[in-house]
């Protein structure tokens, strides 16, 4: 069962990991992201030596370089403030993983205090911006897809949908099977391309039936599979990161 997380006081400052796939596909949510919260009156600081979280090596069983790769990053978080991650599945490696992956080493101590400190998006904004939005778009139908990760292992399955129940011209609707995985997974799709394929198309039947001529998702991966296989399909239904939905409806 998922700790029940503390939640601090808004902050003046935080750091933002702004995750692979943001940084190589989707750099457009990570400038989103920062511009959410700096209308929140927040400093955001980005540590340029900042690389991958080390999930793609640790979910596909090499936790030697996952390990490397993650440790990396730990020292480039040095003051207290919080740790923003615009994915729930990166989200997930870093709270949950890193103490697990670096457990009677010499930074065990330190994994701690950083996966202490994370914070997906979604989760962020409503629990410590309590952000308020006002809604400057047209009426629209929309789905939500919540990673894996970030449902199973951080139990955010209710942030993004309470974000987009704040925009009083969306409306949300409900897809079938809404807690199914859309057959990404990281290396997953790559290990097991069929299973990934049967997966990915049983959740674009489920949006386009759900009635949504949009679907909002908080982590990349599931938008590039979605997204791609609506592509595929020659479906208009369009995938965008909450981030951008965001910060589109209400700037």
């Amino acid at each position: 069962m998922t700790a029940v997380k503390l939640y601090p006081p808004r902050p003046d400052k935080v750091y933002l990991f702004g995750t692979c796939l943001i940084d190589l596909f989707y750099p457009e949510a990570g400038m989103d992201a920062i511009r959410l919260l700096e209308r929140e009156g927040i400093e955001v600081l980005f540590p340029e030596d900042q690389t991958c979280c080390g999930q793609p090596a640790y979910t596909s069983g090499y936790h030697d370089e996952a390990r490397a790769v993650a440790a990396a990053q730990l020292d480039l978080f040095p003051e207290p403030w919080p740790i923003v991650v615009p994915s729930g599945s990166c989200g997930g490696m870093m709270r949950t993983h890193y103490p697990q992956l670096f457990a009677g080493s010499d930074l065990e101590a330190k994994a701690e205090e950083v996966a202490g400190r994370v914070f997906e998006l979604t989760e962020f904004l409503i629990h410590v911006c309590h952000l308020d939005l006002e809604d400057r778009g047209e009426p629209e139908k929309v789905a939500m897809h919540t990673s894996c990760s970030a449902r199973r292992e951080m139990g955010l399955a209710e942030t993004g949908p309470a974000l987009l129940a704040k925009l009083g011209q969306v409306e949300l609707v409900e897809q079938a099977r809404a807690a199914e995985c859309c057959g990404f997974g990281g290396t997953f799709a790559v290990r097991h391309p069929e299973v990934s394929a049967a997966m990915v198309e049983d959740k674009t039947q489920a949006i386009e039936a759900s009635g949504a001529k949009r679907f909002v998702t908080s982590d990349c991966g599931c938008m590039m599979n979605i997204g791609g296989r609506f592509e595929k399909l020659n479906k208009s239904i369009q995938g965008e990161h909450i981030a951008s939905y965001l910060w589109r409806r209400t700037s």
